[in-house]
């Protein structure tokens, strides 16, 4: 089975490499970018602007390859892929919440931006409280990691 997606819009962020780009929204809290939605989709802007966050889903088009073990930005042991954020995936698609501070046009300015320049936006969806968070959450290697990190290095970039 073949699954194909076209983008709908394009991230424009401060960060046209890996190297230096914040690993998560809560370590971009400040830096800030925008989305140009793709014209034919503008439409479903509507309404968006009541939401504080959004749910970019994008196309990690910068990643390169895979291996089932990584060693993640926050640990100094290889760990299963899928217990990771590692970029670079069987199918690269990213996420990233971050702020919706306004929209004109076509156009969504927002901060906390950890996307390259460029990333291809798949969707977007509101972020809420309600769906989205969780109380008790379990996060594994997480708990103990070695390393406090808030930028990446180029080892999952092409």
């Amino acid at each position: 089975m073949k699954i194909e997606y076209e983008p709908i819009g394009i991230v424009y962020s401060p960060f046209a490499e890996s190297k230096g780009t914040p690993i998560q929204p809560s370590r971009a809290k400040h830096a800030a970018g925008t989305v140009e939605v793709f014209p034919g989709f503008a439409e479903g802007l509507a309404d968006l602007d009541g939401f504080s966050h959004i749910i970019l889903l994008c196309h990690m088009h910068r990643a390169s390859g895979y291996r089932l073990k990584v060693t993640p930005y926050l640990d100094d042991q290889p760990r299963g892929l899928f217990a990771t954020r590692a970029p670079s995936r069987p199918n690269p698609i990213g996420l990233s919440v971050v702020e919706l501070v306004g929209i004109e046009g076509n156009t969504l300015a927002i901060r906390g931006v950890d996307l390259l320049d460029g990333t291809p936006v798949l969707d977007i969806k509101p972020c809420v409280g309600e769906f989205d968070q969780r109380t008790e959450l379990r996060i594994g290697w997480l708990k103990n990691a070695r390393k406090k990190v808030e930028v990446a290095d180029q080892r999952f970039e092409k």
